[in-house]
């Protein structure tokens, strides 16, 4: 199969994003992205490819091919036996598997994202894949039903860290607290600035004010 430039950047968008995906998921998942360019060399990334003992090059599988004979035969309709299925790999070892074909231009399959959980794993290796190692930071994070929620939350946070500081003198307070929002991305959501403004009792300008303020101490540091 030829693949165009915009199926290869498909492709290569998939391979940044199965090395998060296998840090989520830890060691027992062994993660392959296929590109179907080449059959014989189908395997264009893989994580933790220990497990089969395969690398970059390898060929597509059996099961891959029945795949996509499927599609071929009857659609992508016919994938769905494919997305979660269990298996037994050549050594006798328990799997829960993903086939998930990948589109391109056209509405094309132009590759194949395959997920391997290794289910005979020691116990401790699943536990460390479920819970991490104990070395992961740990991250607060909100989950809002709207972007209101979102800006309340984080102007909630901010406050709480900025208004227990004493090294922050009072008249600096809400400077120092837009600070934060703005380092956490807040001011890209929309009507945020009336928002934090009406939540800190002054004006928008004052916000605005303080942004710009804001923005020549950065460019300052990285001159």
């Amino acid at each position: 199969m030829k693949l165009t430039k915009t199926d290869r950047a498909i492709i290569n968008s998939y391979a940044s994003m199965i090395e998060g995906l296998s840090v989520y998921l830890g060691s027992i998942c062994e993660i392959s992205l296929h590109s179907l360019e080449d059959y014989e060399h189908s395997v264009v990334k893989i994580m933790n490819g220990y497990h089969s003992g395969r690398s970059e090059g390898a060929p597509l599988t059996d099961l891959a091919l029945n795949m996509l004979k499927r599609i071929e035969d009857k659609g992508l309709a016919a994938t769905s036996s494919h997305i979660s299925y269990n298996a037994i790999n050549s050594m006798g070892e328990r799997l829960k598997s993903s086939t998930i074909p990948i589109i391109g231009e056209n509405n094309r399959v132009i590759g194949i994202l395959c997920i391997n959980m290794y289910l005979d794993s020691p116990l401790s290796e699943v536990l460390e894949s479920i819970t991490g190692s104990g070395t992961e930071p740990t991250e607060q994070e909100y989950f809002a039903t709207n972007t209101s929620d979102t800006i309340s939350q984080a102007i909630m946070a901010a406050r709480t860290q900025v208004m227990y500081d004493s090294s922050i003198s009072s008249v600096n307070k809400n400077k120092e607290l837009i600070r934060i929002l703005h380092d956490k991305g807040i001011f890209s959501i929309k009507n945020s600035i009336k928002q934090v403004a009406e939540a800190l009792g002054i004006s928008i300008n004052t916000v605005y004010l303080h942004l710009r303020s804001i923005t020549k101490d950065t460019e300052k540091q990285t001159d």
